[in-house]
């Protein structure tokens, strides 16, 4: 036994017909949009792109556990070491004008924790009466003084060499007798 469709069954199929036919053409519509879009849409050209995002998204730091973490702490302490000091600060320039100009006189002028300002005799006698080996030795391993007084280490730039440390020290020295 076949039924035959009545007038309400046909009105319906038409309309879904035409319904999902609409739905065929926003799609064809939608999906030529798409592709002229991004057929406009400029290549990217700079081939250190993809390290600059590699470079964003990496961690910050890793936690090291037991002796293989201990390994891999110390490993990477060592490439920080020699990565610092393979690099050369100022250009190697050994001119303690050059150094305290660029780092040292941040805190040496206006007397940042405690630092003796430049050029200040009342405020250097004292230091350099301990003699030049106690005022580079402060000055390369750094200072933390019973009166709140701190140097750090080569001023915070570990790139220093002893030679530039030296010079720094030996200007503002003989700029402050």
């Amino acid at each position: 036994m076949t039924r035959s469709m009545n007038d309400s069954d046909r009105v319906f199929v038409r309309q879904f017909a035409r319904l999902i036919g609409g739905l065929v053409v926003l799609t064809v519509v939608l999906v030529s949009i798409a592709m002229t879009v991004h057929n406009h849409v400029p290549a990217e050209h700079d081939p250190n792109s993809q390290a600059t995002i590699n470079a964003r998204i990496a961690p910050i730091s890793a936690v090291y556990a037991g002796d293989t973490g201990r390994a891999a702490m110390q490993a990477a302490a060592d490439a920080a070491a020699k990565a610092a000091s393979s690099q050369v600060a100022y250009g190697g320039s050994t001119d303690g004008k050059t150094i305290f100009d660029n780092l040292c006189t941040s805190c040496h002028t206006a007397g940042v924790a405690g630092a003796p300002k430049f050029g200040d005799k009342g405020a250097w006698a004292p230091r350099i009466a301990q003699g030049m080996a106690t005022l580079f030795k402060h000055a390369t391993d750094g200072y933390h003084g019973p009166d709140g007084n701190f140097m750090p280490p080569k001023g915070g730039n570990p790139a220093l060499s002893e030679a530039q440390v030296q010079a720094a020290v030996n200007y503002m020295v003989d700029h402050s007798k």
